[in-house]
Formats: structure tokens, sequence, C-alpha cells
């Protein structure tokens, strides 16, 4: 515990409880040593005039470490979905708020999160609540235990997963906390006095400022909410008085012998239960803490477990747990309260939360869950099969269709699966039930009746199968995906366990799937058709009620975007979409296949929500899908519906034109006619390569559609499902027949070629994101075309019409050229780790996070990727337009002789100067040697600054660490930097996006003011010798002699 840093105090208390164990304490209390407790002050016989004085010294503290494992939740159970889109956590935080604005004092409030929960709870606050997220000491990091071994004592070991050797222990660790944390001092010496806690799952539980004048004015130390017992909290924990010292205590059922559970479940004898809303005097219990030498020793609660919750089968293990409420019998002077069941509304089963959703309650002016007057003060009794809905997935599944009307129901037992809706409107006492397999429909009026369904029609056509399978290793999807061989993703199970591990993290994370649009589409690659339909099926059986697919199956990865961002109406918004491709890498059936989700904001899935789909790679046991459901005509565009046959549902499909939201898009950001009018020079001619993959479509539809040009400009339009044999990836080396068309070679150099050469060139890889500027013999590097573009932007109307650019981005290999931009334009700047997803997060800060606007907003990649925040993925043919559109606002008079893409280029440098710049890429390396390699200079990067190597000083050498200026997360290890005194960089990478083997990336730039027209092969000899030295990796991957040289 001392080497995971965990405070001292924790440390003493778990000590405390460790040595009751081995002592031989079973924390049993015996029915002879307890009396029941006297009559207690209802709260409703409080007479004392509310003193709202007493506000500043007090502070709310919500307990918010649970994780709803016994719901099937594996995310802070607070951000559950409450009533009317608000979750706990959203509930909560408008309460305070209320609070505050009705009381006109700023009312301090906390959270204690567990390690668990930490992570979620607080990007949830930043995002939706970033005033309450600001405030100085918000959380509170519950403490963590060791699991103990069942038969030893020992502590537990897992080495599957060394994770699962700790567990939270209890929320009796407050007091640990608040002392460990220093919260306690700072709260005291903040004049801070009392302190309301409550869980975060009890939304009854509210500051109410008449218990906390009683509680001051009878100076009591400690006070306990409890509510009356009914038969429902028979077999719940009770108030007791303990005989030896009068004390009031606590006696769980853990602590309840076998001979004592009659006189336990006796709610005659023991009458009260603890609501764990706890008042505490903060002073007091400072004093208890020093009396017992820095921590409160709480009796022990002893839980059977196994070391790996999700294997019943691993090692047996105790868990051993306090409870807060139990510090009532170490406070001289406590006291309790009976209060009524509006202040305990916890949800702990999928019965509660039905009741909570259900009409049953109405949420008021300050924000609190309450019973519907219509239900006469008597909350229905609900009773679900336990079975059947024990997880919170199987309640959403049920009611899909909206909650039933519970307001005129008195009790509700279901038994087996019943779905409902909101026409369903149960009436007094009802039973239901379903002994068949499938999950049968009710609707309409059910009053005061038994009615089994079991033989009434089912889903029909859309009846999910859940089909047994088990983890498949290998399915960590990297910054663009998952991405394999075609034929692993075409093996037994391989495509459906990912599928459905994503819709699984999807729904976990608070997307509701049945609303809105799931979008599948992809760059054509082998089996894309195939994929889709199994998808859509999987979809289907995952509650989605609507797709739309490109036609053909095919969408572009910006036009995944533009459609998410841009298609309508509202209530048919995509809330997210699978994305099947592997990029530019080669296609067919013995190359690579990928797919990608991207979410409601247009961008790639975020970090935590592919982790969340790994780790359900890792243990899925079953996936569901409509084997039934028909195969859907992809090639021609307009809707197919299905409805379920018993009426309860339908789903629509709807094949939609693949080209039209992006290229409506673009339309809006560019200006067409003047580009029409460059296009219709007799002196300009132009090529575009879309080398069989989706752009062809997309090319056609700008190029010939709109802008008038014969079909001729395009080249390789006509996607192929294995690239024509090609490697769609747009650089010198693989577009090979439009790098000879614009007379280059593979290194860029002038060659001779028959005929005239088209005045501006272009090619983009399989998916459409990426892209390749070509002039008459001259190639653009993408890290020159970012800046280019940058320095060009008010050529583009996108950027003019909103005031000009704001921000610029790059990915930290890139070139440093559109840097000197940035500075010469006074943007924002910011070199982030390879990977959209962060640039995304730049784009949304004030969208999404609240933080500071930076859009319009430009970035790119040296890998040629480049776009704006039109879209949240990069964009290929935006490029092509961007530079176009800046050749035509430097070409406005067709009489004068034409500015090309070389002029714009040399003048640029002319001004900012030249980064020379190269990379190579070795591709297909073993993947051993490839990381030893990179561990190796990561481990010599201290040696190693301050070296002297050729004409050159290493300045620096470091592996790129990324803190996110937006939410503040941390990417490590983005890659190894040599950072010369001069300005020039070497820069060694691993790509995580190949489909097999390792990809080194060596990047080599020298920065230059007066020698712009050097070959780059020639400015970089020197640094190009010295990174092959630094990496030495002849040695570790058997090799000098790179596959491609961009």
């Amino acid at each position: 515990m001392e080497a995971e840093g965990i405070a001292q105090s924790a440390i003493s208390a778990f000590e405390s409880t460790f040595n009751s164990l081995v002592s031989g304490n079973t924390g049993i209390i015996p029915e002879s040593t307890i009396s029941p407790v006297p009559e207690l002050v209802h709260t409703d016989s409080i007479t004392a005039e509310p003193d709202s004085s007493l506000l500043a010294s007090t502070v709310v503290l919500k307990l918010n470490g649970g994780l709803g494992t016994g719901m099937g939740l594996d995310k802070a159970k607070s951000l559950l979905e409450v009533k009317n889109g608000d979750t706990f956590l959203d509930l909560t935080a408008k309460q305070v708020m209320c609070m505050r604005e009705e009381f006109g004092q700023k009312v301090k409030f906390m959270l204690m999160n567990s390690f668990s929960t930490s992570d979620d709870t607080l990007e949830f606050f930043r995002t939706k609540y970033p005033t309450l997220a600001a405030e100085e000491g918000l959380e509170m990091l519950q403490n963590k235990v060791p699991k103990i071994d069942a038969t030893t004592y020992e502590p537990a070991t897992c080495p599957s997963d060394p994770s699962n050797e700790w567990c939270p222990p209890g929320h009796g660790d407050l007091y640990a906390a608040l002392i460990g944390s220093g919260r306690l001092s700072a709260l005291l010496e903040g004049g801070y006095k009392y302190m309301f806690v409550s869980n975060s799952d009890n939304l009854g539980a509210t500051l109410d400022l008449k218990i906390l004048t009683h509680f001051a004015k009878t100076d009591a130390s400690f006070m306990m909410e409890c509510c009356e017992r009914t038969e429902n909290d028979k077999k719940g924990g009770h108030l007791a008085v303990r005989n030896s010292d009068q004390h009031l205590i606590l006696r769980e059922s853990a602590m309840c012998a076998d001979e004592d559970e009659p006189a336990f479940q006796d709610i005659t004898k023991h009458r009260f239960f603890n609501t764990n809303n706890l008042w505490i005097r903060l002073d007091k219990l400072q004093e208890i803490v020093d009396r017992y030498g820095g921590f409160i020793p709480l009796p022990m609660i002893m839980n059977a477990k196994t070391v790996d919750p999700k294997d019943d089968n691993s090692q047996k293990v105790l868990q051993l747990e306090t409870a807060m409420g139990a510090a009532i019998e170490c406070f001289d002077g406590a006291s309790a309260v009976v209060v009524p069941r509006t202040r305990f509304a916890p949800v702990k089963k999928c019965n509660d939360l039905l009741l909570l959703r259900s009409d049953a309650y109405v949420i008021t002016e300050d924000f609190r869950p309450v019973l519907n007057p219509l239900c006469n003060g008597v909350a229905p009794i609900i009773d679900l099969d336990s079975k059947k809905y024990k997880l919170v997935g199987s309640l959403e599944e049920a009611t899909a269709n909206g909650c039933p009307s519970l307001v005129a129901c008195k009790r509700l037992k279901v038994k087996g699966t019943i779905r409902f809706g909101r026409s369903t409107r149960f009436v007094g006492n009802v039973s239901i039930t379903n002994s068949s397999d499938e999950s049968k429909y009710v609707s309409g009026t059910i009053e005061n009746t038994d009615l089994d369904v079991s033989a009434d029609t089912g889903l029909g056509l859309l009846k999910p199968t859940l089909v047994r399978t088990a983890p498949i290793a290998g399915q960590k999807p990297g910054t663009s995906g998952l991405r394999k061989k075609t034929k692993e993703f075409m093996s037994e199970n391989y495509l459906s366990n990912f599928v459905q591990s994503v819709f699984d993290a999807v729904i976990a994370a608070g997307t509701n799937v049945s609303e809105g649009t799931l979008m599948i589409g992809g760059d054509g690659r082998y089996f894309n058709t195939e994929a889709i339909q199994i998808i859509i099926k999987m979809g289907v059986a995952n509650g989605v009620k609507r797709f739309w697919i490109g036609e053909n199956g095919l969408l572009s990865t910006p036009a995944v975007s533009a459609t998410i961002r841009e298609r309508g109406p509202v209530w048919q918004k995509s809330f997210g979409a699978f994305i099947l491709t592997a990029s530019h890498n080669p296609g067919g059936p013995e190359e690579d296949f990928g797919i990608k989700y991207n979410t409601q904001n247009g961008g790639p899935a975020p970090e935590y929500l592919m982790e969340a789909t790994y780790a359900n790679t890792t243990c899925i046991k079953t996936y569901k899908i409509c084997e039934d459901f028909p195969s859907i005509d992809i090639t021609q565009v307009g809707a197919t519906t299905v409805a379920a046959a018993d009426g309860s549902t339908s789903v629509v499909v709807e094949v939609i034109p693949s080209t039209q939201s992006h290229v409506t898009l673009l339309k809006t950001i560019f200006d067409f006619p003047a580009i029409k009018a460059l296009l219709d020079r007799p002196d300009f001619s132009m090529v575009y390569d879309s080398m069989h993959g989706v752009n062809g479509p997309f090319s056609k539809a700008v190029f010939v559609d709109e802008l008038g040009q014969p079909e001729s400009v395009l080249r390789n339009h006509i996607p192929k499902d294995d690239f024509a044999g090609g490697h769609a990836d747009p650089n010198l080396t693989y577009a090979k027949e439009l790098v000879k068309t614009m007379g280059l070679d593979r290194t860029g150099n002038k060659i001779d070629v028959d005929g005239p050469i088209p005045s501006f060139g272009a090619a983009a890889d399989g998916d459409g994101d990426r892209n390749m500027i070509l002039g008459t013999q001259f190639f653009v590097t993408p890290s020159d075309s970012l800046a280019v573009i940058v320095a060009n932007a008010n050529c583009i109307p996108f950027f003019s019409s909103q005031g000009g650019l704001k921000a610029v981005a790059r990915s930290m290999p890139t070139s440093g050229a559109v840097d000197r931009v940035a500075k010469d334009l006074n943007l924002d700047f910011f070199e982030t780790p390879t990977g959209w997803k962060f640039f995304g997060n730049l784009m949304d800060s004030k969208a999404i996070f609240k933080g500071k606007d930076y859009t319009p907003f430009i970035c790119g990649e040296e890998s040629f990727g480049t776009g704006s925040d039109h879209v949240r993925e990069k964009d290929g043919i935006w490029a092509v337009l961007a530079w176009l559109n800046i050749l035509a606002a430097h070409n406005p008079d067709a009489s004068k002789p034409l500015v090309t893409v070389e002029d714009i280029v040399r003048k640029h440098w002319s001004k900012y100067g030249r980064n020379y710049y190269c990379r190579w890429d070795f591709e297909g390396m073993d993947a051993a040697g490839a990381n030893a390699m990179m561990e190796k200079m990561r481990a010599d990067a201290a040696s190693n600054t301050g070296r002297t190597v050729g004409s050159y000083t290493i300045a620096t050498a470091d592996d790129f660490r990324y803190v996110d200026p937006v939410d503040g997360s941390v990417a490590a290890k983005q890659g190894i930097r040599f950072l010369m005194s001069d300005g020039s960089r070497v820069i060694f990478r691993l790509s995580g996006t190949a489909g097999s083997g390792a990809t080194v990336r060596m990047y080599i730039e020298q920065y230059e003011t007066e020698k712009l027209d050097l070959p780059v092969a020639s400015a970089l000899e020197e640094l190009t010798s010295i990174a092959l030295q630094l990496c030495d990796i002849k040695t570790f991957c058997g090799t000098e002699t790179p596959t491609v040289i961009t």
C-alpha cells in the first residue's frame, strides 16, 4: 500500500480491519448485545426557523465511487441516464446550482470518486458543467485496499490483470480519504464546520436547510437520517443501541448471525434503517481522528469474492470493507432523525430505475425526483424478473420504445422477457408472464390482470439471436481503427466480435442507438459489401432503428464525417458510423481490410471508447444478430422498411447518394465559379487520380458534374475492390501513373515525357482522406502544402467570411514550415501527436469542452493529410479544392500569364524560408526488432542530449509527450526526437496502423533561408546519414533501404 502511494490514514484503517480479521473477529453483532432504538425525532416535527447563515460553513459531498457493476455497468453509475436525458450527475449538478441561486450563497460542493470513476466523472463535469469542474477541491479520491486470499490471508494475486488485486474499501473510507487527502484540514481552515454526505444515486438527498439548522442547534457531533423500515426493507441493515455503552450503532446484514435473522428482520422491533444521508461535525471528526492516531476504527464488513470478478473460478478472496454510517458509534453525542421517504430514492436495481424513469416520478423545479401526486403518496411496487432484468442493458432493450405508464399502477410483476412502449399503461395490480425464449411486446392499457403472453406473435424478421463466441486475440484498434488481413476479418466471428464490442462500448457510454441513425460505408475494398450486410443485421439486433448506407456501399472517410454533421432532419441525425477501410493499405482477398467507428461529432471515436471496445473484445461471450433480416440492395438509392411481426417497431435502411452531403458542403466552402473560371482557361489543365479508390465518384461529382470539366481530367476513378492491384497511397512511389504524367520520377526529380504536362495534378488514397499536390514537374511536400494553404487561407470564402483563420496545428513529425506562417499571422499554433483526434479536440474546444474557440482552423500531417474544421477528418478533395481556389485567386485575369503551383510555392519560400524534408518508410519490419530499436533510442535520450554528431549538435533528445490543452489528457511515447541546435530535426516513429508487420518511419528536416534550390537528397545527405547512425536500423531490422521515400 505504501508502494502504491496510499495515504497513512487509509493504511491505518485497513490495518485495523485486517487485525479484526486475523484475530478471529467475524464482525457479527449478536442480538443479545443490542436493544431497539427508542422513538426518534421526525423532521416533519422540527419547528426551528431555518438559518441560512449556516450555509457558509457547510459542505455538500456526494459519494460517487460506485461503478454499478451489479447492474452490468462498467462506468460511474452516476452517469446512467435517469430522466428526460439527465443523468444522476446532471441532476446533482443542477441541484447544487439551484441551491446556490435560491440561497444566494456558494455552498461548497465535493465528490468522492474512486479510481474507477474519477476520469469519467471529471470529463463529464469539464464538458457539461465547467464552472463546477474548475472549483478548487471538487474531487476527493477514494482509496484502494488489497484483496485478501481467503485461505492464507496473504495479498491476492492476479497476473492476468494486476488491477484486480485491489478493491475499494467501502464508503467507510470517506474518513480516511478526508484525512489522507488533506481535505479535512483544508475545510476546517476554510471555516467549514458541517458536512452533509449522501450517495450520488440518491437524488432525494439534497441539502435541507431545516435539517441543517436542527443539526446545528442540537449541537450533535454526528446525525444519521433514517427511515422507518417496511417489508421491502427488512433484509437491509438497521439502527440499534449497544447495551454496553448506550451508543447508537449500525448493524448490517453481514453482521447478523443466522440464528438472529428473525429478530433482524422484525420491523416492529428494529424500526429504523440508515439512508446513508449523514451530517458530520468536521471539528468533532478531527477530535476522533486525533484520539485514534490518524484514523477512525470502524467495524469490519467481510465479503467473499473471486479475485477476477468476471471469472468465478479464479482465486477466492476476501474484500474487507467498512460503512461510513457505522461511524455513528465513534461519535459521542451522535443522534438520528427520521426523514420522509422522499429523501431516500436510491437506484440499486432495474426495478428502481424503471420506476424513476416512468411517470410515477416527476422532477421538481429544484431538480429533485418526487413521487407523482397522482400516485397518492404510494409508489408502485415493481418486481421485474431478476434473472432477465438484472442488467441495465436488458431494461434498455425492454424500453427501447419508451417507458410504460406506472402512475396508476399499484404492483407490476414481470416473469420472462417483456417489451414495453410509451403506449403501454399499467393500472392496478398486473402480472405478466412470458415463458417463451423470445421477448414479447405488450401495449395499450392493462388493468388488474394476470396476463400470459407466451404464445403471442414475436418480432418476426427483427428477432435477435444470441450467438455464442469467444475472445479473439489481437483486436486492439489503433489510431485509425482495426486493420488486419482480409481473410482474418472473414474468419468465423472475427468481424462480429469486434462490431458487438463497439456496440457494447457505445451503448455503455450513454448513446441511445434506437434514436437517430447509424451510418455504414467504406472505400469499396474486398469484403466491403458482405461486411455491410453483417453490420446491418447486428445493428438491428442491438436496437438500431434507422440506417444510412452509402450507395454501392461507398462512403469516403471525410464524406462520412460531413454526412454525420450535415445531413438531416435533426430527428434522423447520425449518432455514429462504421467506416470500412484500411485507408491507403492495399486491398483484395490477400491484402488488408479495416473498420473504424466515428462518433456524433463526425470524428474518430475517442480513446476511452476504443479502450472500452478492446476490453470488450477480450471477454466477449456472445454477439447479437438478426439472422432473418433481409439483405439490402445497396446499389439502389432509396429506403427499405422492415416491420416487426407484432407491430411493435420497424427498421428503416436508407441507401443514400454517397457524394451528396459532402459535395454540398464543399460548395459552401470554396468559390466554385472562380475555380471553374481557372479550369476553363486554355492555358490551364489538370488531372486527378483517384487510384481506383472511393474518391472516384466524388471527383466526378465535383469536377465533371459541378465544375463542368470533361471526364478525361479524371484518372482511375472507377472504384475497384483491389484498387486494380495497386497501392492506393498518394505519394511519389505509389502514384506512379500520375507522377510520370506530371513529369517527375519517384524521387521528385524532373524527367522527360512525351506531350504536354498538366498545370495541376492531384491524387487521393483508398478512402479519400489523403491528397498529393503536384504542379508541372513540381512536387509539393505535404508540409509545404499545409503551410501554403494557411498562408493563403483568406483566398477561401470559408475562412475570409468568418474573419480569417484563428488557429493552425500540425502533427509533430510534420515539418515546421507552417510554424513560421502561424507566427507571422499571429495565429494560435499547436504541435500534436499523429492522429486526427487531437485536431478534433482543438476544433471542438468551445462547442464540446466550453473552452477557447480555435475555429476557423486548419491542420495537417506530413502523411498527406490536410483539412479544416468543416469536418472532423482529413479531407483529400478539400485540399485539392483549396489549392485550386488559391490558384484562382492568384490568377484573376485570364489574359495574363498563368501563376503556377511552383510560382506560389517559390514565392512562399522566398518569404518564409524552406524546410528541406523527407520521410523514409521501412515497411514490413519485424515488430520485435523495431520495438527494440525504439527502446534503445528512448533509453539513450539523456546521453544523446548535448552530443555532437557530424556538423550538428543534438540540443535535445527526447520522446515526444503531449498534454492536450483542451481536455488535459496526456499522450506519451509519441516519437523519438533529435532536435538539433540549428533547428534541424530527426524523428522516428512506429506506425500502429499497418495490417501486418511494423512500419518504421524516419523523418529528416533541415531549414534554409538562402539555399532554396538544392535537390532534397543532397540538402539532407549528411543529416540522413546521421539519422541512420542514431537509430542503427541495420542492426535491429536488417536493412537501411526504405520501402518508400517521400
